[in-house]
């Protein structure tokens, strides 16, 4: 017997071996690539900063935008969420952007103090409400405008916090998004991956002097530049597509950790399936579109931009933690001593893991949710043969009302 490549082979290797040793060579490059990536900003996110903002000299004019799709079960109470807000009132609108609301829904919605846009799209999308709203709004309409999803709960001071942020001179903020329910299985896990992504993409990345991911809501950016580019986002991964703007353009994205909006976590296999398929597409879109610009950005020196392409490049988390030990597994029986590398990185990825999840959240629950990690990484992995058609189709995640009330000071305020 011979040694090539790592592997173990017959003097006249056969086709098996040979597909192992290159399907081996390949998965150094999407699986162990990824693994170390996650490692070293999970490890970075454990060096927690000071508060890097004094209160805010002036107060700004602040809108907040909620696109509301068919969200008649909680666009109710994130409303109110959103007025009741440390802040002065003539300095902060709310707006709901209503698309598909019920007459019911809207009617209590008027009887709040904020302003409804009634939409009626005929493919929906929030990129295509968010356009709506600033075209309604007007050039002059604030200084800065928040972004929620229809079933976000903010805290009181979650405005304030920001306009700390913006007067220090961010342009752009994301902040801690966080599950405001864990009552199923996949509620569990969902809220768990939240936390993670938190911790590498957000506060790992800050921690290492780059920009943070943003995440769809719970972000702020200042009027002016979000009016002019909002318009440029047309895709269903309007996020994703605001990043690339704000990256290329050379402007810092920054995270506030302790500011937290309640979010609502997926309940069921379902939900789970098509937000993971819309996610998965808007990220696979936006890797494309904007891997053109990557020639620039590296003779630029734009690492910022640069970190972002990679990142896109990463397959889903769920991925690479069902592939690194079923293919440990795999080539432990080809050659055990080859197999070494697999499983210490699937012990880097464990210890990744571990050091991203908040120890709130590793509790019993967690252990007994950790069951249905299979089914997720069979529908995840059924994902990716489906993202055709889904560039500008919106794939809508229903919302029950699961979950606890807006952040309360200990989450929202200045420590």
């Amino acid at each position: 017997m011979a040694r090539r490549g790592g592997l173990l082979h017959p003097e006249k290797p056969n086709g098996m071996t040979t597909a192992i040793n290159i399907i081996d060579w390949i998965f150094i490059f999407i699986l162990g690539i990824p693994v170390l990536y996650l490692f070293v900003f999970a490890l970075f996110s454990t060096r927690r900063r000071r508060e890097a903002y004094p209160p805010a000299r002036r107060q700004r004019k602040f809108a907040t935008l909620i696109p509301a799709y068919k969200s008649d079960a909680v666009i109710v109470r994130t409303a109110e969420a959103a007025l009741r807000q440390d802040y002065p009132a003539g300095l902060h609108e709310v707006v709901v952007i209503a698309d598909g609301l019920q007459p019911a829904t809207l009617a209590e919605l008027r009887k709040l103090p904020l302003r409804v846009l009634e939409a009626a799209f005929e493919n929906s999308s929030k990129a295509k409400a968010l356009n709506f709203a600033v075209e309604q709004l007007g050039p002059e309409a604030a200084d800065a405008v928040a972004i929620l999803d229809a079933d976000n709960l903010a805290g009181e001071e979650f405005i304030a916090r920001l306009n700390d942020a913006f007067d220090s001179g961010m342009q752009a903020v994301q902040t801690h998004r966080t599950a405001k329910n864990r009552d199923t299985d996949t509620a569990v896990l969902d809220a768990a991956s939240e936390e993670i992504n938190n911790a590498i993409f957000r506060r790992g990345h800050v921690a290492l002097g780059l920009s943070s991911a943003l995440i769809g809501s719970g972000m702020a950016f200042e009027y002016k530049w979000f009016r002019e580019n909002i318009a440029r986002c047309t895709t269903s991964g309007e996020d994703k597509e605001l990043e690339a703007l704000l990256l290329r353009q050379g402007i810092y994205i920054d995270y506030l950790d302790q500011v937290r909006v309640l979010d609502e976590k997926v309940q069921g296999q379902g939900a789970y399936y098509n937000q993971r398929r819309r996610w998965i597409a808007a990220q696979f879109y936006a890797l494309g579109a904007a891997v053109r610009q990557l020639p620039g950005a590296v003779l630029s020196g734009n690492a910022d931009y640069c970190d972002k392409l990679l990142q896109w490049c990463l397959p889903p988390r769920i991925l690479v933690m069902g592939l690194v030990p079923l293919w440990a597994v795999v080539t432990t029986v080809f050659d055990p001593a080859a197999s070494l590398k697999w499983w210490a990185a699937l012990l880097l990825l464990l210890f990744a893991l571990a050091l991203a999840l908040p120890d709130e959240q590793t509790d019993e629950r967690l252990g007994r949710a950790l069951r249905r990690m299979p089914v997720l990484f069979l529908l995840t992995l059924a994902n990716l043969f489906r993202l055709r058609g889904t560039k500008d189709k919106f794939i809508h995640t229903e919302h029950t009302g699961a979950g606890s009330d807006a952040p309360g000071n200990n989450t929202g305020t200045r420590p």
